[in-house]
This record gives C-alpha cells, sequence and structure tokens, in this order.
C-alpha cells in the first residue's frame, strides 16, 4: 500500500534542476532526491548522474562484475500476458526438460567457467511443479556456486524447500506497478492476483531466501513511476530485512506482435541510463543487472558505469545448450546481444 501510494502521489514534473543538484551533493540519497534523479529535471545532468553512479559502485563494488546465464528448462505458462512470447494463447513449441537433459544443459554450461545460473520456468505450477523446480535446483548446485530462480510466485514454505534444495535468490518482475494496467495487461492466470505478486519476495525472504530481485518491464506504463515504486519496494524490504541482498534488473520492453493493444511508452538509451543511475544512488549495494534485451553496446557501457551482474552466452529457448535435446522449445524474446561468455569477459 506505501509503495503504490507514494508511486500514486509522485508528479515527477514538479522536480527543479535545484532538487537534482541537491541529491548530486547529498551522500546518502533519500526518497525524495530519488524521485528527484528519476524526473525529467534531471536529464540535463545525465554526464553528473553518471559519474556519481559510477564512483558509487566503484566503493562498494570495487571493479568486480557478476556473470552468468538464464537456462530455461520449461516454457508452458497459464498466463494470458499479451505482452509475453510465453502466453498461453500463442501458438509456439512448447517444452519441459526432464532431469537428465537439465544435467546436460547444466554441464555445458558449467564447462564455459561460468559459477552462476538463473533457472527459469513459464508460470504453470501444473506443468513445472516445486518439486521439478527442486530437482532443478539440486542438479545445479553440483555445478555452481550461486543459484538464482526466476519462476512464478510461490508461498514462503515452498520458498524454503528450494533454498533447501540449493536456490540463494529469486527474482519477480512486477511487470508494473499500476493496478489498473497491470489487469489490463494481464487476462487470465494466477498472474492477475495483482497483490500475490507484489509481496513475492518478502514471502522469499521469509521462506530462507539470501537474496532478491526487483523488476519493472521499463516502457509497458509510465517508467519513471514504476522506477519509483520498484526502488522504493526494494528500499522497504532492505530496511525490514537488513541482511537481505537486493538486486534490480532494468528490462526495456522488446517490439511484440501485441504492440498496439500494449501502447507501449517508449524508453530511450539515456531514460534507461537515467534509472540504472538513480538506482545506484539510492540503494548503493544493490547488484543491477543489464538484460541481453540491450544491445552489446548498452551493456557494456552500463557495466563501466553502475551496473554489476552481465549474463553471457544466452538463449531464451528451451534446450539451446546442447544439440541431442529432440524436443527443444521456442524462445521467450529475441535477444540483442548473442556474445559468448569468453566474448563478454573480455
Amino acid at each position: 500500500d506505501r509503495v503504490v501510494a507514494e508511486m500514486d502521489a509522485y508528479d515527477y514534473g514538479q522536480y527543479t534542476a535545484a532538487d537534482v543538484r541537491a541529491a548530486l551533493s547529498h551522500e546518502y540519497r533519500t526518497l525524495e532526491d530519488f524521485k528527484a534523479l528519476l524526473s525529467p529535471a534531471a536529464q540535463p545532468f545525465i554526464e553528473e548522474i553518471a559519474q556519481a553512479a559510477q564512483l558509487e559502485t566503484r566503493k562498494h563494488f570495487g571493479n568486480s562484475v557478476c556473470m552468468f546465464t538464464p537456462l530455461y528448462i520449461s516454457n508452458y505458462c497459464e498466463n494470458y500476458c499479451i505482452y509475453c512470447g510465453f502466453n498461453c494463447h500463442n501458438k509456439i513449441n512448447r517444452a519441459k526438460l526432464n532431469a537428465s537433459e537439465i544435467e546436460k544443459e547444466m554441464a555445458a554450461i558449467a564447462k564455459t567457467g561460468l559459477q552462476e545460473i538463473l533457472i527459469l520456468t513459464g508460470e504453470s505450477k501444473k506443468m513445472s511443479d516445486v518439486e521439478y523446480i527442486g530437482e532443478a535446483c539440486k542438479i545445479a548446485r553440483k555445478y555452481f556456486k550461486v543459484i538464482g530462480l526466476e519462476v512464478y510466485p510461490m508461498n514462503s514454505d515452498e520458498y524454503a524447500y528450494l533454498h533447501e534444495c540449493g536456490a540463494d535468490y529469486v527474482t519477480v518482475f512486477q511487470e508494473t506497478y499500476n493496478s489498473d494496467k497491470y489487469e489490463t495487461l494481464h487476462l487470465a492466470g494466477h498472474k492477475r492476483i495483482f497483490p500475490y505478486r507484489v509481496n513475492a519476495q518478502e514471502r522469499a525472504l521469509k521462506g530462507g531466501m539470501r537474496g532478491v530481485g526487483f523488476a519493472a518491464l521499463l516502457g509497458l506504463d509510465d517508467f519513471r513511476k514504476d522506477a519509483l515504486a520498484t526502488g522504493y519496494h526494494a528500499y522497504l524490504l532492505q530496511k525490514k530485512y537488513p541482511r537481505a541482498e537486493i538486486a534490480f534488473s532494468c528490462p526495456r520492453l522488446c517490439p511484440i506482435i501485441n504492440n498496439d493493444r500494449i501502447n507501449p511508452k517508449d524508453v530511450h538509451e539515456t531514460q534507461l541510463l537515467q534509472v540504472v543511475c538513480a538506482y545506484r544512488l539510492f540503494m548503493p549495494f544493490a547488484s543491477i543487472t543489464i538484460s541481453t534485451r540491450e544491445v552489446a553496446r548498452v551493456r557494456d557501457n552500463l557495466v563501466n558505469i553502475a551496473a554489476t551482474k552481465i549474463s553471457a552466452g544466452v538463449s531464451t529457448g528451451i534446450g539451446s545448450h546442447v544439440d541431442d535435446i529432440e524436443d527443444k522449445g521456442d524462445d521467450q524474446f529475441e535477444i540483442s546481444d548473442g556474445r559468448s561468455v569468453d566474448e563478454v569477459f573480455n
């Protein structure tokens, strides 16, 4: 309620250059500073903001960057989200890896040198139940030091089970914090239940997860308001659970077949940079991930400024890392940076 109320009351047009300068001068940024840094008034200061964000990143993370790859183990989904390639009404090749196939995929990924993996499924508890995801975590534990999950929201006891199986952190994309717009985008499935999704990160922490990730899909609605809600949501949970590792993802909406039904609000590269830097200045200890939705140039520049985690060797399809898996599933979306692990590392 506090997050939504703050977002609804956010009038970013009222912030001035003086507010932005004040935010840049502070050692610790307040919620008001965060609002100013996300406002249109901050755009002329993007160079100073980026320099401040780079200093903050180096102070807390040094020159280290984490690398990982996502592994999609199933693309069955029961939700009808009109912007998503996996939605239940799309006529795509559906597939689900068995334990043997998951192991082959993970072994192939581990050979590239990566030590972190992100396990993903479509949002179908029927086709990808908690035990199935838990088995994938147990297999991953043999190959990787860090295991993340991006799956359907669960109850705390289910998150506790997956934590016991080896999962370290959970990321949940809220997509948009505008509940009215959310309802028009999610036409069927459990994902329609807005409050249950909003509270997923807290349930994951109660289940023992070490860290949680937050994201709005920038462009579904007003990106400034969604970024404010995402940051404030993370801030409140960090205050309540000080030991939790907090992470942000900053995906922009990719062009899709249903664009005309969504009325997307374009987010340009300088605006993406503004959001990433505002997250860094507001929550300096948070990890920030840059998706392969972005081209290599954008990802490389953001890692040099404020991002601390980057994916490599990415595929969003099912069974794409080895050749001998016959039943392969279609991709969720087209990536824009197809570089290998070695290329990204270099």
